[in-house]
């Protein structure tokens, strides 16, 4: 069975690339509205010549944003847009009867939203060029390209095996699938086998981390710069918190990836900021590395503190920021309490080498997808795999791209996956 782009998927994914899909947290409120709508419809039609039908093609519930572990920024645009949720929806596509069973059931997610930015969109024969070639519109496209000849080889796929697509929103942008994954996979939209299709070179992983985010903020009193000392001088007190507690969980980063982010507390020279914002990133990949970094956070922002009280109540510019640092600055958690993909599951291990797909090395480091959601799932396994690579490939920049050959290795990797898929659930185990 041979498996490679044909020119109608190639025009598909240009087509697809130039539909604009940025959500409104990579946007922003006045930004142009996402496309997703029209792109998941164009998806759905390619699809449906293959025998996949739509069952569902949805906006996520305002209830879906109520629950735990939605991050904060996708809650705070809800409340501010009537139309965010709505902007936002999500396909499932299903091939095969409705009664086959889960135990024969593969699932596949790809995500149709993107970052912001609009680079131009090319096809040289051999290499697609932008927004959303390797993240993840061509991982989309390839998909189908192998299941099409995966139908060719073998009869039995859409009868009684089945083949579940979901082509969701919310992936980026920091809404952590919260608003279209995670819903879809609560309703039951999950196989045996669930494969997240993000690039990883042609590697199955098992692992995906997740990621918290810590806020550290002021809250006092502005002052002009003929008497900077009457004020609370956020900058000097964030400046030196980020630091302090940069310093300390440096320790921390051979656990889980640490990034001391965004400062800001204002843009002029002759003025005294006294409200100001500090933000840490924090990445891990198991629960009781999170509860760890958590922990450290606490601990290294109570010791910054203290230390700046101490080490600023005596001085002339910054005594009344010392003072009052307890009462004007806290510590909250915009993202916190996600859960991390860490699945063992030898069948689906066994599975996936048979089909001969290499799995990703433990020494490499894992990343953070959509893959979160369908962990601990029962008597199921979940992976990443795609074709491309985030870095070399540009992803999120202006030079994104995906070589017209990965997408093709990738279109085989699926049909492989799903021959070995019907083997060796004949039987439904």
């Amino acid at each position: 069975m041979r498996a490679a782009l044909n020119a109608d998927d190639r025009a598909l994914l240009l087509r697809l690339m130039r539909l604009p899909t940025a959500g409104p947290l990579e946007t922003g409120r006045d930004g142009p509205a996402p496309r997703l709508w029209e792109a998941q419809r164009d998806y759905a039609r390619a699809a449906e010549r293959l025998g996949f039908r739509v069952v569902r093609h949805a906006a996520a519930r305002p209830a879906d944003l109520e629950r735990p572990g939605v991050p904060e920024a996708v809650r705070v645009a809800a409340a501010a847009d009537p139309g965010f949720l709505e902007a936002q929806p999500s396909l499932v596509l299903r091939l095969g009867p409705d009664d086959v069973p889960r135990a024969r059931t593969l699932m596949f997610n790809v995500h149709l939203d993107t970052v912001a930015g609009n680079p131009p969109v090319t096809f040289d024969g051999e290499v697609f060029r932008g927004r959303g070639a390797i993240d993840a519109k061509g991982p989309a496209v390839a998909l189908l390209a192998g299941v099409r000849a995966a139908l060719g080889g073998r009869p039995e796929l859409g009868r009684h095996h089945a083949v579940l697509v979901q082509a969701v929103a919310g992936e980026e942008g920091g809404a952590m699938g919260a608003l279209g994954t995670r819903p879809l996979v609560e309703l039951g939209y999950t196989g045996r086998l669930n494969v997240f299709c993000e690039p990883t070179s042609g590697r199955f992983s098992t692992r995906s981390t997740a990621s918290m985010t810590a806020r550290v903020s002021v809250r006092g009193d502005d002052a002009i710069d003929d008497r900077p000392h009457t004020g609370h001088n956020a900058s000097v007190l964030l400046g030196f918190l980020a630091q302090r507690m940069g310093r300390a969980l440096d320790g921390h980063a051979r656990d889980g990836a640490v990034c001391v982010a965004g400062l800001h507390t204002g843009t002029l020279h002759n003025r005294v900021y006294g409200s100001g914002d500090l933000l840490l990133n924090l990445a891990y990949g198991d629960a009781a590395t999170g509860r760890s970094l958590e922990g450290a956070v606490t601990e290294a922002f109570e010791s910054a503190l203290a230390e700046f009280t101490a080490e600023f109540s005596a001085t002339a510019l910054f005594a009344r920021t010392a003072r009052d640092a307890r009462r004007t600055t806290r510590l909250d958690w915009p993202k916190r309490g996600l859960p991390v993909l860490d699945d063992h599951d030898p069948w689906g291990r066994a599975l996936l080498r048979g089909a001969g797909v290499p799995a990703w090395p433990a020494e490499e480091p894992a990343f953070t997808c959509d893959a979160i959601w369908a962990a601990d799932l029962p008597d199921a396994c979940t992976v990443v795999l795609g074709p491309g690579d985030l870095a070399a490939d540009g992803a999120h920049g202006d030079a994104e791209s995906a070589r017209l050959s990965d997408l093709d290795g990738f279109a085989a990797t699926v049909a492989r996956l799903l021959a070995v898929f019907t083997e060796h659930t004949h039987g439904g185990s």
